[in-house]
Formats: C-alpha cells, structure tokens, sequence
C-alpha cells in the first residue's frame, strides 16, 4: 500500500505568471491571450492558490529572467528563447519581467531563482528548495503547456516526484499545440488533473 502523500509533502509549482505573459501590453502576451481567455488558466489558477495555501502545500514561482541585452542567451538564438530574446522579453527589473498581479509570491512561499532556458530545474535552486522543504509531489501550472511546463514536469519524473499536471492551469500559443501536450505527453511523465480533481485528491 503506497503511503499518502500529505499537503505538507506537496508543492504547487508556478512556472512564468509574469507580466509579459499575463498582462496586456507585455511582450508575449498577444500570443497566448486567446487561450489564456478560453482556458480560463488565470482564475483556475488563483483558486488552487488559495486551496492550496489553506491545505498546508508549499507554493513555488518560477519566473524566467534575463539581464539586459539577453547576454545568458549568446548572439544566436533560435527557436523559442530566439523568440524571447526578439521580443526583449522577462528582463529582470523591469516591469514585463515582474510577477503580474494577482500572482505575487506572499510570505512564507518560495521563489525559483536562476531561471534562464526551459525546465525549472536546468540551472535553477528548485531542486533544493523542494529537497529542503521534504517535498514528495509537485504539482504544475503555468506557461507554455508544451514547452517550459512540458520540460519541467519531465525532470520532476525523472528525479523522483509524484508529478501532477494541472491541465486547466496552463496555456501555450494555440488550442492545438495544449490538447496534443495534455493528450499525449502529460500522461507519459505525469498524473494529469484538472485544479479541482488536484485539491479533492490532496486534501481528503
């Protein structure tokens, strides 16, 4: 019998709920503002917050930032860090860079610092803060279904993690390009939940 994972034991991760996705007028917010809309990500988002907080889970944002000029990128990039780094997009200090309201971090959360590419562990601290704070499962949401929460949920399985999707607290540019993710990858790599199965499961 495979022993219960408590709140206590769980982090919900918080991949990029930053300004220049979330808010009109950042830099990357035209692309994803269609399915930000109809997935209703944000407010699913806020509400497993709460949830999450009043359970006893630990909660984890992740942002991505770069220096100006987006040095830790070098002179070429391409494919989608090309795309942030035309843009000028996440620069740390400035304002598409910041947490967007309504998701800043509170006391007592933890903040992922370190964050230049990808998957929330390549050369971040996540793994120690979730190690430190005795965390068994982590549980996603965020941008891009099928890129940054993508790579993210497939180290968490690797290194161990009972690894929850929160299919209804993510979004990416197109409808097509989030069911493939949901449909396909996440079940290979994860436990795939909407916010609301994720609580019921935890917390009763």
């Amino acid at each position: 019998m495979t022993t219960r994972i408590t709140p206590e034991e769980t982090a919900l991760v918080l991949i990029e709920y930053q300004n220049d996705f979330i808010s009109p007028g950042g830099a990357l917010h035209d692309g994803v503002k269609g399915e930000i809309d109809r997935t209703q990500m944000l407010a699913h988002t806020r509400d497993v917050v709460a949830k999450a907080r009043q359970s006893g889970m630990k909660i984890v944002w992740s942002p991505i930032l770069f220096a100006a000029g987006h040095p830790e990128l070098g002179d070429a990039p391409y494919g989608v860090l090309g795309v942030v780094k035309g843009a000028n997009a996440f620069l740390q200090g400035a304002w598409g860079g910041d947490q967007a309201e309504g998701f800043t971090p509170l006391p007592g959360d933890l903040v992922v610092s370190g964050k230049r590419g990808l998957c929330a562990f390549a050369s971040t601290n996540l793994e120690f803060l979730l190690r430190h704070s005795g965390i068994r499962r982590v549980a996603l949401g965020g941008f891009l279904t099928d890129c940054c929460v993508e790579s993210t949920m497939r180290t968490a399985y690797e290194h161990g993690y009972d690894v929850v999707t929160l299919t209804d607290c993510v979004a990416t540019l197109s409808r097509t390009q989030h069911d493939a993710a949901i449909s396909y990858t996440f079940p290979m790599f994860s436990r795939p939940m909407t916010h609301q199965e994720f609580i019921l499961e935890s917390v009763s």
